[in-house]
């Protein structure tokens, strides 16, 4: 509920500062002393467009401010937490500034932010019933809420949403997984594609790097093999090779060692060295003769490079990776092919909750249509009972034709009014008169159970009606307020009357300026106000009287 309102250099208003209570609280005074001035103000603070023209005159700027408190309020709550805003108590403070230029800056318990999100929050936090840009019975959320809330629907509205937030969460699962049917399919396929071509070239571990280096041999095959017949016929083959010559040598040292025994090492170092160059040479002929000179062979070889190159080019690798890829997108099919089985598992429970939902949508609906013809009846009588004696108000339920659910089930709700005979039906929102979309805003909110606003503002609810009606009008506000924070502008002292709270609003003007005047009255102050109001400027006796007959009557009625 609202708990103090600061309003600085608006219009008329220098600078005020009010606190408010719980209940019913009125605002009365002489015409153009500034009453809907308040209302406006508090408008501005709940996200009205800003208009320099709203700022007091000589001044450069109008301030705003409040706090309220938020106990228990959800809506509220959820919306500061999503936008990052600080709820740390039950209180939160609003305040803007209205500069000269028309530009206005807006604060959420000090953050910084936009009038868009002021006026989200305003929404959560009050309703003004009256010509206004915050009548939340306008919207069609509120509407369909008040009519739940009447039919009781609470626990067939959990089971719709219940079912909804399981559709919901099959349809986010199955995203996740399959990306779509038709890209679920299409990537499946092309992974047995890919797994299919792998497969037929059976590129195997170190392959490439075994081909290169076999290629390479082979491209200098010739040279390899004239080096190593040389080579044998060095060591071996000739007059004057190697093996033959060390041969001599050895026979040499060995008629010496009789002469010199140290010689042994020596020639047992050479005998060693005889023995590996017979056998170098021998595996240097096998080497030659395993040499392949085969062209045809070099031409499989380069025709398998060119595969494999080719294969590693269109998946964007290293032919040496390709081993590993193919081990990978066999993985990934596996996946895929397990994650098949999940797909058709969420596609039947999607199936059942959307069962499950449509079920209780068709409840909920024919639930709708009963309750959206008793509230008719008793929200019609009751603004009947507001002056407007030839008023029908009707509920109109249709159902919403999309697939998608919604956690609200499948219908549109919208209230409907005829308020002259042979004017026919129509929308609540295109009421033109403020007095009477006030009256019928009243009665809808005494039949409803709708408890998620706080605080009501009613303006010019009083327009046009005197009497008996402006005692019954005063009277529904006043049971208003006990569920409810209730604000009003009123001229007549028959709705001033049962308030809890009056505020006197008057107009002064000093050294040639103007300014507005608030001040909370005590019991007597009440009565001269409610004579005032009863009598016009001369306050009578009999109109004191009758000024506490009527505080009096609603003292014994609360």
């Amino acid at each position: 509920m609202l708990i103090q309102l600061s309003i600085k250099d608006f219009a008329i208003i220098d600078r005020l500062d009010l606190g408010f209570r719980a209940g019913m609280t009125v605002f009365t005074g002489e015409t153009g002393a500034g009453k809907s001035i308040l209302v406006d103000a508090l408008g501005l603070l709940l996200g009205d467009r800003a208009d320099s023209a709203v700022i007091r005159h000589g001044c450069d700027r109008a301030e705003l401010a409040a706090v309220f408190n938020a106990a228990g309020n959800k809506a509220l709550k959820a919306l500061l937490d999503g936008q990052d805003i600080p709820c740390e108590e039950d209180e939160i403070q609003l305040r803007r500034i209205i500069g000269a230029d028309g530009r206005s800056r807006a604060w959420l318990n000090g953050t910084p932010v936009t009038a868009q999100q002021l006026r989200e929050a305003g929404e959560a936090l009050v309703d003004i019933h009256g010509q206004h840009a915050h009548h939340a019975l306008a919207r069609p959320e509120v509407q369909r809420q008040i009519l739940d809330e009447f039919g009781q629907h609470g626990p067939l509205l959990e089971r719709v949403g219940a079912a909804c937030r399981d559709w919901q969460e099959s349809a986010r699962k199955l995203a996740a997984l399959s990306g779509g049917e038709t890209d679920h399919a299409a990537a499946m396929e092309l992974l047995r594609y890919q797994i299919a071509e792998l497969e037929a070239l059976q590129p195997g571990p170190d392959e490439y790097a075994q081909l290169n280096a076999e290629l390479k041999r082979l491209a200098n095959a010739g040279r390899l093999l004239e080096t190593a017949r040389l080579t044998v016929t060095e060591l071996r083959e000739e007059d004057h090779a190697l093996s033959p010559r060390l041969q001599m040598l050895l026979g040499t040292l060995r008629e010496l060692r009789q002469l010199d025994d140290s010689l042994g090492g020596s020639i047992e170092l050479l005998e060693e060295a005889a023995i590996r160059l017979d056998e170098a040479a021998d595996e240097l002929r096998a080497y030659a003769d395993r040499q392949d000179l085969d062209p045809g062979h070099m031409q499989e070889l380069e025709l398998r490079l060119s595969r494999l190159h080719d294969l590693a080019r269109k998946h964007k690798i290293k032919p040496g990776e390709l081993p590993e890829r193919l081990l990978d997108l066999q993985r990934q099919l596996a996946d895929r092919e397990g994650a098949e089985a999940e797909v058709e598992s969420l596609k039947a429970r999607q199936a059942e909750a959307l069962k499950s939902y449509r079920e209780a949508a068709a409840t909920l609906h024919e639930k709708r249509l009963r309750a959206a013809k008793a509230m008719a009846a008793e929200v019609t009588a009751r603004v009947r009972q507001l002056g407007m004696r030839h008023a029908v108000f009707e509920l109109e339920v249709n159902v919403d034709d999309g697939e998608t659910p919604h956690p609200w089930g499948r219908d549109q709700v919208e209230y409907l009014v005829n308020i002259n005979p042979g004017q026919g039906l129509l929308p609540l929102r295109k009421v033109a008169s403020g007095g009477e979309l006030s009256r019928i805003s009243l009665a809808i909110r005494v039949c409803s159970r709708d408890r998620t606003i706080p605080c009501l503002v009613f303006d010019e609810v009083d327009a046009g009606i005197g009497g008996a009606v402006a005692e019954i009008t005063g009277g529904m506000l006043h049971a208003l307020a006990s569920q409810h924070q209730v604000l009003c502008v009123t001229h007549l002292p028959q709705v001033a009357a049962q308030a809890d709270h009056h505020l006197l609003v008057e107009k002064e003007t000093v050294a040639k300026s103007t300014h507005t005047r608030v001040t909370e009255l005590d019991a007597a102050a009440r009565i001269e106000e409610i004579a005032r109001m009863l009598g016009g400027l001369k306050i009578t006796s009999r109109s004191r009287d009758h000024a506490r007959e009527m505080l009096g009557r609603k003292a014994a009625s609360g």
